[in-house]
């Protein structure tokens, strides 16, 4: 067996087996229902024959398959093998099935060679279709499930693609807004600069290092988070406070890299610092029903106020919200939910809302 290679009566493969098996009773029971109702022998004579041949059929070539398929996703052989298989399940079947009816009913084994050619063909013909169908139906779902299956990597890729298209799009804007300010800084306060510049390298060789993974703990989302609010506090000094409130319980769920950060930036940006005395923004996470809530508050200027600074048309907080939602929308779908609402004594709350992993 190669490194890798999938064994071939796997968990899986026998579930399917067994799938296979019972649908195949289901039906002999079906066709010898037919016969023994259109007179051709007793209902339990031809419920022995009828299972044995399809039960005999059903095995040689379900196992058969799996053998000549060797660790293939597609589990079914390609060319003349899945046309000899099948010719091989049906001889098997159509004898051994005989041999065994022959025995329950008493008559000598197989009977069948004394039977009218009429009826000898009418059995040959019923056997045939009756298996050759059952192979083609069970052939079209394994095809089926593969195709899914391949529409569903194809998916997952095209997400996880789009995915690290945001977070290289968030990174920079981050970034760019940074040494923006940093290079007001140099001219104004040349000490704090410094200091900035230090933390911005600090912050960033954690970045660079870290994985570029589709979702971290919710803690290293936090920890990252409070490296991005000290940079910041560089540069506002006691204009910025903040606090983060993370729950010991949550610390391992997993989120998608910078899904907070965005909204921090956007609370600063458009919500603290039009305010002369700045304000305060609080971090929290909690768990309600199954859901994993994030809230971002702050005591800026508020939406109203937020937005009519922005008329000018620079690029304003649409940018940083507009990302989150898109990657809330990839990774969870309709079960992502973002809200944006006034607090009632000033300032504003970004609530994230999506299923809590169960790993969590």
């Amino acid at each position: 067996m190669s490194v890798g290679a999938l064994p071939r009566f796997r968990a899986e493969n026998i579930r399917g087996m067994l799938r296979h098996g019972l649908i195949t009773v289901i039906f002999c029971c079906l066709i010898a229902s037919a016969l023994a109702i259109s007179g051709n022998g007793s209902w339990e004579s031809q419920m022995v024959y009828s299972l044995s041949i399809g039960t005999i059929c059903w095995l040689v070539i379900d196992t058969g398959r799996l053998l000549l398929s060797g660790h293939k996703e597609v589990l079914w052989p390609h060319g003349l093998w899945s046309y000899g298989l099948i010719a091989l399940g049906i001889t098997v079947g159509f004898l051994g099935g005989n041999v065994i009816g022959d025995a329950w009913v008493g008559a000598p084994p197989l009977e069948f060679r004394n039977l009218a050619a009429r009826k000898m063909a009418s059995t040959i013909v019923i056997t045939l279709v009756a298996t050759i169908g059952m192979c083609f139906f069970f052939f079209s779902l394994g095809k089926s499930k593969h195709m899914q299956s391949q529409l569903n990597v194809a998916q997952r890729n095209a997400t996880e693609a789009r995915l690290k298209l945001l977070e290289t799009q968030l990174e920079p804007h981050m970034l760019f807004n940074t040494l923006a300010n940093l290079r007001v800084l140099i001219t104004t306060d040349p000490p704090r600069a410094v200091a900035m510049l230090d933390r911005l390298n600090n912050y960033l060789r954690m970045t660079l290092s870290g994985s570029r993974a589709l979702a971290h703990p919710l803690s290293a989302e936090f920890e990252r988070l409070a490296d991005y609010l000290e940079l910041m506090s560089v540069r506002m000094g006691e204009r910025l406070c903040y606090t983060l409130d993370l729950p010991e319980d949550l610390r391992d769920a997993p989120v998608p890299p910078l899904l907070l950060q965005p909204l921090v930036e956007n609370s600063i940006r458009h919500g603290l610092e039009p305010k002369v005395e700045g304000g305060e923004i609080v971090v929290r996470a909690r768990q309600d029903a199954g859901r994993l809530v994030m809230e971002v508050s702050d005591t800026g200027v508020g939406i109203d106020a937020a937005q009519s600074s922005q008329s000018d048309g620079s690029e304003g907080s649409g940018f940083g919200l507009e990302q989150v939602r898109e990657r809330l929308a990839a990774v969870y779908g309709d079960q992502g939910r973002m809200s944006l609402a006034a607090e009632p004594a000033g300032g504003t709350r970004t609530t994230l809302s999506f299923p809590l992993s169960p790993h969590a």
